[in-house]
């Protein structure tokens, strides 16, 4: 049976939960069966020939998955957003609240993994300018995901962490303790907001029933509760070049002189 899953921001399973049970049923409207899957190794299930819809990093599409669909993207009320695009805070503890970037050369750093855009690809690309000879931190952590890297923050293990901002809404929404002691210290540019994907063997009918069914979750006034508390605002279908620019980052900070943090 194809499957779906929004795995990128279950913050608060409840509502994501309810997301997928909501599409669930607005596909099955449209003819379309599936099952929610909640994948533990994200890659292999993004690469699964039965995936009908979840949601993957703006890096792993254009450097891991040149054979997906992209079907949208979802656009995000959380601060930091604008439109199609999101952020990620520059985050630290709270003694170092006056700090600016530079003042972290030489210092730790952590990021959830170095195929994230928002907490490596984007970090690396604000700290090019600023390195010497391909170095800025002394060491980065990878942790695992953001809120391990937000944890390793508030534990001293590490200093400075690119936080997504939705993470970073829907946590001070749902687990402000998560977020006591840490400061935003400073952000990122904007860059593409998280695609939507399925299958190269989804076919050119099914893809139309999917993006029907995300336009309907996303304006449907029986849906807007759940939308809020998903901080989600809309749905739209980009040009897949529309990713371009993530991979313009990392070329960018290789031109400095910086392939890795």
């Amino acid at each position: 049976m194809p499957i779906i899953s929004l795995p990128m921001y279950d913050i608060h399973h409840p509502t994501t939960l309810g997301l997928t049970s909501a599409l669930t049923t607005l596909l099955t409207q449209r003819g379309l069966q599936a099952e929610v899957e909640w994948p533990i190794a994200l890659l292999p299930h993004w690469r699964d020939d039965k995936l009908l819809l979840s949601q993957t990093c703006g890096y792993p599409l254009v450097a891991l998955l040149p054979d997906v669909q992209l079907v949208g993207a979802f656009q995000s009320s959380a601060q930091g957003c604008e439109g199609l695009r999101y952020r990620s805070w520059l985050v630290a503890r709270k003694e170092d609240e006056n700090l600016t970037l530079s003042d972290y050369r030489g210092r730790r750093a952590v990021c959830n993994s170095d195929d994230s855009h928002s907490g490596y690809n984007s970090l690396r690309y604000v700290i090019a300018p600023l390195a010497s000879a391909g170095n800025f931190f002394s060491e980065t952590l990878l942790s695992g995901s953001h809120r391990q890297s937000l944890a390793a923050l508030r534990e001293q293990r590490a200093d400075i962490a690119a936080i997504d901002c939705i993470t970073w809404a829907l946590l001070r929404a749902h687990y402000p303790e998560e977020l006591s002691g840490l400061e935003i210290i400073g952000e990122t540019p904007l860059c593409a907001a998280l695609p939507l994907i399925t299958s190269l063997k989804t076919d050119a009918e099914t893809l139309a029933h999917l993006r029907s069914a995300l336009s309907e979750l996303t304006t449907s006034k029986k849906y807007q509760q759940l939308l809020a508390q998903s901080l989600i605002s809309g749905f739209s279908v980009p040009e897949r070049a529309f990713y371009d620019e993530v991979q313009a980052w990392e070329d960018q900070a290789a031109e400095q002189g910086v392939t890795a943090l």
